[in-house]
Protein backbone atom coordinates (compact mmCIF):
# COMPACT_ATOMS: atom_id res chain seq x y z
CA UNK A 1 0.00 0.00 0.00
CA UNK A 2 1.57 3.30 -0.97
CA UNK A 3 1.71 6.04 1.08
CA UNK A 4 3.42 9.35 1.04
CA UNK A 5 2.95 13.01 0.23
CA UNK A 6 2.34 15.56 -2.81
CA UNK A 7 3.35 19.05 -3.12
CA UNK A 8 1.10 20.81 -4.86
CA UNK A 9 1.75 24.35 -6.66
CA UNK A 10 0.12 26.06 -9.64
CA UNK A 11 1.33 25.00 -12.73
CA UNK A 12 2.15 28.43 -14.51
CA UNK A 13 3.43 30.70 -11.91
CA UNK A 14 5.01 27.53 -9.38
CA UNK A 15 2.85 29.24 -6.37
CA UNK A 16 2.25 26.70 -4.11
CA UNK A 17 -0.96 25.25 -3.17
CA UNK A 18 -0.20 23.00 -0.13
CA UNK A 19 0.26 19.18 -0.03
CA UNK A 20 -1.82 16.07 -0.51
CA UNK A 21 -1.10 13.33 2.12
CA UNK A 22 -2.03 10.26 0.46
CA UNK A 23 -2.43 6.27 0.95
CA UNK A 24 -3.80 3.69 -2.04
CA UNK A 25 -3.98 0.29 -2.69
CA UNK A 26 -5.17 -2.15 -5.50
CA UNK A 27 -8.36 -4.36 -4.00
CA UNK A 28 -10.27 -7.31 -5.61
CA UNK A 29 -12.76 -4.41 -7.42
CA UNK A 30 -10.36 -2.19 -8.49
CA UNK A 31 -8.18 0.49 -6.58
CA UNK A 32 -8.48 3.27 -3.80
CA UNK A 33 -6.97 6.43 -3.00
CA UNK A 34 -7.82 8.33 0.26
CA UNK A 35 -6.15 11.55 0.85
CA UNK A 36 -6.21 14.70 3.25
CA UNK A 37 -4.90 17.95 1.69
CA UNK A 38 -3.08 20.69 3.51
CA UNK A 39 -2.69 24.68 2.73
CA UNK A 40 0.77 25.75 2.65
CA UNK A 41 0.99 26.86 6.16
CA UNK A 42 -0.52 23.36 7.45
CA UNK A 43 -3.67 23.73 7.63
CA UNK A 44 -6.38 21.23 6.75
CA UNK A 45 -8.59 22.29 3.36
CA UNK A 46 -9.77 19.32 2.18
CA UNK A 47 -10.19 15.28 1.27
CA UNK A 48 -10.33 13.05 -1.39
CA UNK A 49 -11.51 9.70 -1.28
CA UNK A 50 -11.83 7.75 -5.02
CA UNK A 51 -12.65 4.37 -5.54
CA UNK A 52 -12.15 3.01 -9.39
CA UNK A 53 -13.14 -0.23 -10.63
CA UNK A 54 -10.72 -2.86 -12.05
CA UNK A 55 -11.88 -1.12 -15.58
CA UNK A 56 -10.89 2.73 -14.41
CA UNK A 57 -14.46 3.78 -13.68
CA UNK A 58 -15.62 5.91 -10.71
CA UNK A 59 -17.59 3.97 -8.43
CA UNK A 60 -17.30 6.02 -5.94
CA UNK A 61 -15.89 9.77 -5.42
CA UNK A 62 -16.35 11.75 -2.46
CA UNK A 63 -14.21 15.24 -2.25
CA UNK A 64 -13.91 18.45 0.35
CA UNK A 65 -12.46 21.72 -0.33
CA UNK A 66 -13.57 25.37 0.44
CA UNK A 67 -16.37 24.36 2.70
CA UNK A 68 -17.59 22.70 -1.01
CA UNK A 69 -18.54 18.84 -0.71
CA UNK A 70 -18.96 16.77 -4.08
CA UNK A 71 -20.29 13.17 -4.34
CA UNK A 72 -20.24 11.18 -7.82
CA UNK A 73 -19.99 8.17 -9.32
CA UNK A 74 -20.26 6.51 -12.97
CA UNK A 75 -23.74 6.75 -13.25
CA UNK A 76 -25.51 7.03 -16.57
CA UNK A 77 -22.00 9.02 -17.60
CA UNK A 78 -21.22 10.29 -14.03
CA UNK A 79 -23.73 11.70 -11.94
CA UNK A 80 -22.20 13.75 -8.97
CA UNK A 81 -24.32 16.01 -6.05
CA UNK A 82 -22.44 19.41 -5.02
CA UNK A 83 -23.31 20.61 -1.82
CA UNK A 84 -23.23 24.66 -0.48
CA UNK A 85 -20.52 25.03 2.93
CA UNK A 86 -23.82 25.99 4.53
CA UNK A 87 -25.18 22.26 3.54
CA UNK A 88 -28.82 23.98 2.98
CA UNK A 89 -28.52 23.39 -0.86
CA UNK A 90 -27.43 21.01 -3.16
CA UNK A 91 -27.02 20.71 -7.01
CA UNK A 92 -27.16 17.78 -9.24
CA UNK A 93 -25.24 17.17 -12.19
CA UNK A 94 -24.64 14.65 -14.97
CA UNK A 95 -22.61 14.80 -18.39
CA UNK A 96 -21.84 11.87 -20.70
CA UNK A 97 -18.30 11.47 -19.84
CA UNK A 98 -16.41 8.04 -18.51
CA UNK A 99 -14.96 9.90 -15.53
CA UNK A 100 -13.69 12.91 -13.66
CA UNK A 101 -10.62 15.32 -12.74
CA UNK A 102 -9.51 17.49 -10.86
CA UNK A 103 -6.32 18.15 -9.12
CA UNK A 104 -5.17 15.38 -7.00
CA UNK A 105 -2.69 13.10 -8.67
CA UNK A 106 -5.46 10.41 -8.05
CA UNK A 107 -7.32 11.55 -11.16
CA UNK A 108 -4.08 11.24 -13.49
CA UNK A 109 -3.67 7.43 -12.35
CA UNK A 110 -7.55 6.72 -12.45
CA UNK A 111 -7.48 8.24 -16.34
CA UNK A 112 -4.64 6.23 -17.20
CA UNK A 113 -5.87 3.30 -15.63
CA UNK A 114 -9.35 3.95 -17.40
CA UNK A 115 -7.85 4.49 -20.85
CA UNK A 116 -5.28 1.26 -20.69
CA UNK A 117 -3.33 3.07 -23.79
CA UNK A 118 -0.25 1.40 -25.44
CA UNK A 119 3.14 2.62 -25.82
CA UNK A 120 3.57 4.16 -29.53
CA UNK A 121 -0.11 4.33 -30.53
CA UNK A 122 -2.53 7.01 -31.56
CA UNK A 123 -3.85 9.51 -28.79
CA UNK A 124 -6.97 8.86 -27.10
CA UNK A 125 -9.39 11.23 -26.85
CA UNK A 126 -11.44 11.30 -23.53
CA UNK A 127 -14.28 13.70 -21.92
CA UNK A 128 -13.55 13.99 -18.47
CA UNK A 129 -15.77 16.28 -15.46
CA UNK A 130 -13.43 18.73 -13.96
CA UNK A 131 -13.99 19.52 -10.44
CA UNK A 132 -12.16 22.20 -10.10
CA UNK A 133 -10.28 24.58 -7.40
CA UNK A 134 -11.27 26.16 -5.12
CA UNK A 135 -14.89 25.30 -4.57
CA UNK A 136 -14.81 22.19 -6.53
CA UNK A 137 -16.99 24.09 -9.45
CA UNK A 138 -17.71 21.30 -12.39
CA UNK A 139 -16.67 21.88 -16.09
CA UNK A 140 -16.90 19.78 -18.72
CA UNK A 141 -13.00 19.25 -20.55
CA UNK A 142 -11.74 17.02 -23.29
CA UNK A 143 -7.94 15.71 -23.52
CA UNK A 144 -6.25 13.01 -25.37
CA UNK A 145 -3.61 11.13 -23.72
CA UNK A 146 -1.10 8.98 -25.68
CA UNK A 147 1.76 6.68 -23.85
CA UNK A 148 5.04 7.51 -25.61
CA UNK A 149 6.77 4.61 -23.40
CA UNK A 150 7.17 2.66 -20.95
CA UNK A 151 11.00 1.87 -19.55
CA UNK A 152 11.78 -0.32 -16.62
CA UNK A 153 14.77 1.07 -14.27
CA UNK A 154 15.85 -1.05 -11.42
CA UNK A 155 15.39 -0.14 -7.74
CA UNK A 156 16.54 -1.60 -4.32
CA UNK A 157 12.98 -3.20 -4.32
CA UNK A 158 12.98 -4.71 -7.91
CA UNK A 159 12.30 -3.33 -10.51
CA UNK A 160 10.18 -0.21 -11.57
CA UNK A 161 8.38 0.69 -14.43
CA UNK A 162 7.76 4.22 -15.39
CA UNK A 163 5.37 5.21 -17.68
CA UNK A 164 5.73 8.68 -20.00
CA UNK A 165 1.82 10.32 -20.84
CA UNK A 166 1.38 13.04 -23.30
CA UNK A 167 -1.32 14.93 -22.22
CA UNK A 168 -3.19 17.36 -24.64
CA UNK A 169 -5.71 20.09 -23.55
CA UNK A 170 -8.47 20.39 -26.55
CA UNK A 171 -10.00 23.58 -25.71
CA UNK A 172 -6.17 25.13 -25.66
CA UNK A 173 -3.86 23.22 -27.68
CA UNK A 174 -1.59 22.86 -24.00
CA UNK A 175 0.36 19.98 -23.64
CA UNK A 176 2.15 18.82 -21.25
CA UNK A 177 3.52 15.45 -19.85
CA UNK A 178 2.74 13.03 -17.14
CA UNK A 179 5.09 9.90 -15.49
CA UNK A 180 3.31 7.28 -13.43
CA UNK A 181 4.71 4.18 -11.93
CA UNK A 182 2.15 1.82 -11.26
CA UNK A 183 -0.33 3.95 -8.73
CA UNK A 184 1.77 6.76 -8.02
CA UNK A 185 2.48 10.28 -9.62
CA UNK A 186 5.74 10.77 -10.42
CA UNK A 187 6.10 14.15 -12.02
CA UNK A 188 3.29 15.99 -13.60
CA UNK A 189 2.50 19.86 -13.80
CA UNK A 190 1.97 21.14 -10.65
CA UNK A 191 2.36 17.94 -8.62
CA UNK A 192 6.02 17.08 -7.16
CA UNK A 193 6.18 13.61 -5.25
CA UNK A 194 8.01 14.77 -1.86
CA UNK A 195 8.27 11.08 0.12
CA UNK A 196 6.99 7.59 -0.65
CA UNK A 197 7.32 5.34 2.25
CA UNK A 198 6.27 1.93 0.22
CA UNK A 199 7.33 1.24 -3.55
CA UNK A 200 3.91 1.95 -5.98
CA UNK A 201 1.61 -1.02 -6.59
CA UNK A 202 1.76 -2.38 -9.97
CA UNK A 203 -1.71 -2.67 -12.04
CA UNK A 204 -3.15 -6.41 -13.28
CA UNK A 205 -3.01 -6.72 -17.09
Amino acid sequence: MPRGRYSLHDPHDGTPLGEEHFHCAPGPSGWRYVAQLTTPDGDHRGSVDLAIDELGRPIRLELAAGGWQVRGAAIDGVTWVRTDPAGTEATEGNVQAPSFTGSSPAFLVATARLLHLTPGAPATRVRLVNLTDPVLAPRTVDQAWALLRSETHPTDSGPLVVDEYQVTALDTGEVHTVHLAGDVVLAAPGIELEHLETPPSAFPD
